[in-house]
């Protein structure tokens, strides 16, 4: 997997996320209106005062019940186009932010589905949990709150500016130089912020990873009587949690602390210099009042901004996260131009072919060649670290090769699409997934769509029908979390199902039979059977009973094929698979 970059820029990182704004940039401008409307209104109020103020303060006379009552409505039909504005801002906004969210999971999640086994390989899925789920909330309040607040916020200090100057320039230019200082001390308290919100999901996310891996171990752990090590190791994680997150506290409290002083700063000064200002007759009574309102509506907006460096941060924490995972380029991929795999015969062609996991410069497979004919039914045996697992892993480009071709019917796999390669290889593992769904439903992922019929006609041909039909609700049946509540040679069964209706021309077998029971494996050596007939089969086994009558066997080791041929050819020549034989024969 390849990153296009390390670690995003602020910059970059709205760039990645303002496209998503585009399909909803008419409720952003609608949602911004709305915000100017309730900004209006809020900046009103303090000239409805500053205007009865100076009726009460020159003539009182001329503060009249009428013009008490025409202010009073006035101000009341502001109220009500304010709560409108407001309520549309709540709803719409917010559902426009849940939109985006939905949006950018949807992505994130597709992308998941590009990433090949090579990224798993490394992956946590709980931290990718976190990414998709916590990170994204944390967005949806940023996306909708970001540009209303800066908004609002712009148009508070632009109108109380140019109000507060109208009123006496000396007196706001004392506010205002405030205003810089207070910037300069908060800006690094803001980084450390982000910082930590960052190092707090990375915290959540490999303690998210550590419970799932518990819980899905639930079986081990109990066996094991090990509960109390997970406890502990739970507990390491919790810990170094609660530490981060004590940090970010103490980095938002010096934050916040440090907002109230400048706030209380900047009143005690308007009030003191305002005080001085009155006495020289620079401003009067009616004035002053206003002022002090503009102020604090000035000051309110600077406490909105600093406030929302919290919530501001965590969005681009979550946006930063996303990137992270957007940013990996899948290194297997449709080619320019791939073809569409149709009408496969089922012949295969590995031509000195060599691949490692690249962890390190160990070759796992170096410059083997194996040609299998169409409908050939062949086994791979060896010990373990032989490469036949890998092998049949570079078959579908699970993983890509590091040099060599691999053919189908003539055709390198690398310039088909991946979609057309993998319909036609079907793959029965050791390790049998089954999702938590019903047991029709996991037939059913071998061919979406499939009706009832094909099915039931599915599991029948893999010995599975009669089974199922006893299951509490037969077909319907939920069969857990990956198939707890069914047993080793019945998952096996169903995924043996799921393949049938799949009828792929190619079939691999990873070890199928190895960790059933006697009778299981008997019963499931049966379905398989029926499921390898008329196609090409590559089995990989080691309990050699099961291969003896495919037609041909290879063996490899480290160095790559040691020997092939027959059952029997191979016993007669007292070789490797004759030892191996021997050996998990008695």
């Amino acid at each position: 997997m390849r990153k296009t970059e390390t670690k995003p820029k602020f910059g970059r990182l709205l760039k990645r996320f303002l496209p998503y704004y585009k399909k909803y940039w008419k409720i952003v401008v609608l949602d911004l209106f709305c915000a100017s409307l309730t900004t209006i209104c809020e900046l009103i109020l303090p000239l409805i005062v500053k205007l009865i103020t100076s009726a009460a303060t020159e003539d009182i006379a001329t503060l009249t019940v009428s013009l008490i009552l025409r202010c009073t409505f006035a101000y009341l039909i502001l109220r009500i186009i304010d709560a409108v504005a407001y309520h549309y801002m709540a709803t719409v906004g917010h559902i426009m932010g849940t939109r985006l969210e939905t949006d950018m999971r949807r992505d994130f999640f597709g992308h998941l589905q590009k990433l090949s086994f090579s990224y798993y390989d490394n992956a946590k899925v709980g931290s990718l949990m976190s990414r998709i789920t916590s990170d994204l909330f944390d967005v949806t309040e940023f996306s909708h709150h970001c540009p209303e607040e800066f908004f609002i916020a712009g148009i508070k200090i632009i109108c109380s500016f140019a109000i507060l100057c109208a009123t006496n320039v000396p007196l706001t230019l004392i506010v205002f130089a405030i205003i810089p200082i207070m910037i300069a001390v908060l800006v690094p308290f803001n980084r450390k912020m982000r910082d930590g919100f960052k190092e707090s999901r990375q915290k959540v996310a490999v303690l998210n990873s550590q419970i799932e891996d518990s819980l899905l171990g639930i079986h081990e752990v109990k066996s094991f009587a090990n509960e109390e090590i997970e406890k502990a190791k739970f507990e390491e994680g919790n810990v170094s949690f609660l530490d981060t997150k004590k940090k970010v506290y103490k980095y938002m409290g010096g934050f916040q602390a440090s907002t109230r002083f400048f706030d209380g700063l900047s009143y005690i000064v308007v009030v003191c210099a305002g005080a001085l200002f009155m006495r020289s007759g620079a401003i009067d009574a009616s004035d002053f009042v206003a002022y002090l309102l503009y102020v604090t509506t000035l000051l309110t907006s600077v406490r909105r901004i600093v406030e929302f460096a919290e919530q501001f941060q965590r969005g681009m924490t979550g946006i930063e996260r996303f990137a992270e995972i957007m940013d990996i380029e899948p290194d297997i991929t449709d080619a320019k131009g791939a073809q569409v795999l149709e009408n496969v015969k089922g012949e295969i062609s590995m031509e000195n072919i060599t691949f490692g996991y690249g962890d390190d410069d160990t070759k796992v497979i170096s410059n083997l060649t194996l040609r299998i004919k169409e409908g050939e039914n062949i086994a791979l045996v060896g010990p373990s670290g032989g490469g036949k697992t890998t092998l049949c892993s570079l078959l579908p480009r699970f993983y890509d090769l590091d040099s060599g071709v691999i053919t189908i019917d003539g055709k390198d796999i690398t310039k088909l699409t991946l979609e057309s390669l993998r319909h036609n290889i079907g793959v029965v593992n050791q390790n049998v997934y089954l999702f938590s769904s019903t047991v029709k439903e996991n037939i059913a992922y071998g061919k979406p769509g499939a009706t009832d019929e094909e099915i039931r006609a599915a599991a029948r041909l893999a010995g599975a029908d009669e089974f199922i039909e006893k299951l509490p609700e037969g077909y319907d049946t939920y069969v857990g979390e990956r198939g707890v509540k069914l047993s080793g040679g019945q998952k096996q069964r169903i995924s043996i199902a799921r393949v049938f209706l799949k009828n792929p021309p190619i079939l691999i077998l990873d070890e199928a039979t190895s960790a059933l029971d006697n009778e299981s494996e008997r019963l499931v050596q049966a379905s398989l059977e029926k499921l390898a007939h008329g196609r090409t089969v590559i089995t990989i086994a080691h309990r050699l009973t099961t291969i003896k009558n495919a037609d041909r066997i290879i063996v490899l080791d480290e160095s790559g094929i040691c020997e092939e041929g027959s059952h029997d050819e191979l016993i007669a020549k007292g070789g490797m698979y004759s030892e191996l034989y021997k050996l998990y024969s008695r």
